[in-house]
């Protein structure tokens, strides 16, 4: 089964859990040697993270200090994604942000305008480690009023330094129950952000595997299309469970001994 990795054209990763882990001080867990097996090899790279804290250019920059030498184009996170998808389905939009500064600049990047009064076309959720009962109000009101409610992801933890934290979803979860109004989801484990994936990559679900260190995020997204998966037990999750993947492995340097 390990055979059909050297057999893959593009390698989907996830990021915290997987190359590093923790918002703040962050603990390299691995990722400069498989990324120099794959670059050897020709082979196609894409980060797909659901951070929405971090513009790509600090992302890139944090990666940068680790040693895992990755272009900008190369990373796809849910802050950046958010603001293309609205751009590119509804134009530039005024929008209530739930969310932090990496947010924020990558929708402004795209021209689209924050409001904090009565009026928002959308209300974008994002992780956002200062929420508040006010800022979760005032969203539901404009939701109620006929804001639309888009979702950077609706992931239950992400892989903090140490241990999972509470992610984006149940807070997506909490304005979609007071609203009764379902939420235009970008990331992980929703399709967007896959397909997104593949179609800058010009590649088949076939010819591509995702690595990373979530079953729901990151295993179950990547099967709803078809999509093959390593399992990385540094983060979140230790087994598979159901899940069948093409191997499990401690630490994402593991890969390279795959890739015959």
């Amino acid at each position: 089964m390990t055979k059909s990795l050297s057999e893959k054209v593009l390698f989907l990763f996830d990021l915290d859990g997987v190359f590093y882990k923790g918002k703040e001080n962050r603990v390299k867990l691995g990722g400069s040697k498989i990324i120099e097996s794959l670059r050897t090899r020709q082979k196609k790279i894409f980060i797909l993270t659901n951070d929405s804290t971090d513009s790509i250019a600090t992302i890139r920059s944090r990666l940068g200090e680790f040693d895992i030498d990755v272009s900008p184009h190369e990373i796809l996170s849910s802050a950046r994604l958010t603001a293309e998808f609205l751009r590119s389905r509804f134009g530039r939009v005024k929008y209530y942000l739930i969310g932090e500064s990496g947010l924020e600049d990558e929708l402004r990047s795209f021209g689209h305008t924050r409001t904090k009064g009565e009026s928002a076309d959308c209300v974008i959720v994002g992780l956002d480690r200062e929420l508040t009962y006010e800022k979760l109000d005032h969203a539901v009101r404009l939701v109620r009023g006929g804001s639309s409610i888009v979702a950077t992801h609706a992931a239950k933890l992400y892989m903090y330094r140490n241990g999972p934290a509470l992610a984006t979803g149940p807070v997506v979860k909490a304005i979609e129950f007071a609203s009764g109004k379902r939420a235009i989801t970008i990331g992980k484990p929703a399709s967007p952000m896959f397909k997104m994936a593949l179609d800058k990559a010009g590649c088949t679900p076939k010819e591509t595997v995702m690595v990373g260190d979530q079953i729901e995020t990151d295993i179950l997204g990547a099967s709803k299309l078809g999509i093959d998966s390593v399992l990385v037990t540094s983060g979140v999750d230790k087994t598979a469970g159901k899940f069948k993947v093409i191997v499990t492995i401690p630490n994402v340097d593991d890969l390279a001994n795959f890739l015959v």
